[in-house]
């Protein structure tokens, strides 16, 4: 009998068959199958997405940047405008904390309304940080894109994922979400915002999914809804798919509220 070569794999261990072209749908559905193997072991429901710029510090950074500046180390008027941003990291820092806290007091068996989001920095750590400082379970879904490294240390270790497509990444945002809060970011987030208002708009979600805008000012200023309606390219009624506010207490009151009446009966309720 001729002996088997210690150089033979099984197809499912050969990494340049898995890399290439050939293999590309099942690198898809594995960014689908490992995250729900790993969602169902960890017992996760449903979350409340958080979503918003990388680039915005928490205040106290934003302080001690400014203080550099005005010592000759940097941009004042960059440091003073961080400085005013970083009121939205820390009402999506207070935000997840008080959500998180309200969720763990539900008594259900299975974790409700997890805390999510993209794992990376800005309004994303806050709202990581905000949850684990609740002592709560959090989940950051990353993306691998060509920046550099960053340390987002509050997103809890077996709910940390990295995916490699975008579409697979906000797949998880938008089907385990009960809830979205969107506070003022880039590309990026304004990206994710108008593909699950699309699907709002659009009825493909078919689920009850509270959206809402934190930042009155930024969104007034960067998308103009209002606009929208005039020239005939949205309903009216479609400016009522988003709740806006500065308020961190509104913003409280109006997600519990809405999760208490539509979600609380539903687990894992589909698009």
């Amino acid at each position: 009998m001729t002996k088997r070569s210690k150089h033979l794999s099984e197809a499912y261990l050969n990494e340049s068959f898995l890399g290439s072209r050939s293999a590309r749908s099942l690198r898809i559905l594995s960014e689908y199958l490992e995250p729900e193997s790993r969602f169902s072991h960890y017992a996760v429901d449903d979350t409340v997405v958080f979503m918003g710029s990388a680039r915005l510090k928490s205040r106290e950074d934003a302080e001690q940047a400014l203080a550099r500046a005005e010592a000759g180390e940097g941009d004042i008027a960059a440091a003073r405008r961080d400085l005013d941003t970083s009121s939205y990291y820390e009402a999506a820092r207070e935000l997840a904390r008080r959500i998180t806290e309200w969720s763990k007091g539900l008594g259900d068996e299975g974790r409700r309304f997890v805390v999510c989001t993209g794992g990376g920095p800005g309004i994303m750590e806050a709202a990581n940080r905000g949850a684990s400082e609740a002592k709560g379970k959090n989940i950051g879904l990353t993306i691998s894109i060509p920046v550099e490294e960053f340390d987002n240390p509050y997103v809890t270790r077996e709910l940390s994922f990295h995916f490699h497509y975008f579409f697979m990444r906000k797949f998880w945002f938008a089907y385990l979400a009960k809830a979205v809060l969107v506070f003022p970011g880039g590309f990026g987030t304004l990206d994710e915002l108008f593909e699950l208002l699309t699907l709002l708009q659009t009825r493909k979600m078919r689920k009850h999914l509270p959206v809402v805008l934190f930042g009155t000012r930024f969104w007034r200023e960067v998308i103009d809804f209002d606009a929208l309606i005039r020239h005939g390219t949205i309903s009216p009624e479609d400016v009522n798919l988003m709740f806006r506010t500065d308020s961190v207490d509104e913003a409280y009151d109006y997600i519990v509220s809405e999760l208490s009446k539509y979600s609380l009966e539903e687990r894992g309720a589909t698009l």
